[in-house]
């Protein structure tokens, strides 16, 4: 934690990463299980690696994932399931979901539309709501910032979820999104790397920084 700001660094591929990440004060550590992904890692590579990660919470990233792949990853020793999934589906599998780990180990992200917001049924299968950049070919992944002023309006309106904002978020920026969105909770990916799967230390470094001077006025 940073100044009372929870990050996470997400689509790590390789235990140098996690170190690093770990190195810089990362609350959560984030892999990446959607075949798409340019940050794919299977189950397979994560075991393999599990034993020597840093001692953080681990979160297990994925796109409307089955609940057998769920309990794979829940039996793998995951403290935290990150969802992502279209706005239209039914509220029985976020519930699915959600019996699975827990809701409050569940972070859905729904993919909005900018004129949608998040459903009730949603706020209550999953303590965490992740709100990422909207865009229409993906989830999540595009380097673009999101709205931070909607992110604002559900923080406020629904205080018994905790809200993370993702989405195109990297040292320059950060500071102005927490200023507008009030976030506590941030998710960065590609904005800390020198390539995709790659990170960069000096990059997370500067990232850290700037959510200390945001937090603290600095």
């Amino acid at each position: 934690m940073i100044d009372g700001i929870r990050f996470k660094v997400c689509g790590l591929t390789s235990l140098v990463d996690a170190e690093i990440a770990d190195r810089c004060g990362a609350d959560y550590l984030g892999f990446i299980f959607y075949p798409k992904s340019p940050r794919y890692l299977s189950l397979r590579q994560y075991r393999a690696m599990a034993p020597r990660l840093p001692a953080r919470r681990k979160v297990a990233v994925a796109v409307v994932p089955s609940v057998d792949e769920l309990k794979q990853w829940r039996d793998a020793g995951f403290d935290y399931f990150q969802i992502h999934y279209p706005v239209e589906t039914p509220a029985a599998q976020l519930a699915a979901w959600s019996q699975v780990v827990g809701s409050k180990h569940l972070w859905l992200a729904p993919k909005l539309p900018p004129a949608a917001g998040v459903t009730a049924e949603a706020r209550a299968a999953a303590k965490f709501i992740l709100l990422d950049t909207f865009h229409a070919a993906g989830f999540g992944g595009s380097g673009q910032t999101g709205d931070f002023d909607k992110f604002a309006r559900h923080q406020q309106a629904y205080p018994g979820n905790f809200w993370i904002l993702a989405g195109g978020l990297n040292p320059e920026n950060v500071g102005a999104a927490l200023k507008v969105s009030g976030a506590r909770w941030v998710d960065v990916n590609s904005g800390v790397e020198s390539a995709p799967g790659v990170k960069d230390e000096g990059k997370i470094k500067r990232f850290v920084v700037a959510i200390h001077h945001a937090a603290t006025g600095a």
